[in-house]
């Protein structure tokens, strides 16, 4: 039975109020859905395996050079098979008005490294705190 247009309307409001509050559980989430991404990246990783594999046992035969390419080429595929995608595209919280906005978690973002910026401080403070 299909959703009406108003349940619809809340349903993505729930679904952005969860990505908001907690962006890493909501990302874990949608890693879940069948099929997509994740399957094609796993038939590519496999495909790749496998020719790697093939040129690991040319390379055996013909010059050792064959087959650390073959080999590459297997730990690349599993490396890329094994790894998420990634997620394009901002999110945007629906407003009650019905208009969309940045999703902002109230948290401040960091800018930059954060160790840097700490040893860039001390830098700064050090005639002042008596150190040299």
């Amino acid at each position: 039975m299909p959703l009406s247009e108003h349940e619809q309307r809340m349903l993505e409001q729930l679904e952005q109020a969860l990505v908001a509050d907690d962006p890493k559980f909501a990302s874990n989430m949608e890693g879940t859905r069948r099929g997509g991404p994740t399957r094609l990246r796993w038939i590519i990783g496999v495909v790749g395996a496998l020719a790697g594999l093939g040129l690991v046992l040319v390379g055996i035969q013909t010059t050792m050079w064959v087959g650390a390419a073959g080999f590459a080429v297997m730990v690349a595929a599993v490396a890329y098979a094994l790894t998420p995608p990634r997620r394009g595209g901002k999110l945007a919280v629906v407003r009650e008005d019905g208009t969309k906005g940045p999703a902002t978690s109230g948290r401040k973002q960091k800018s930059g490294s954060g160790f840097m910026d700490k040893l860039d401080n001390r830098w700064d403070r050090r005639g002042q705190d008596g150190w040299h």
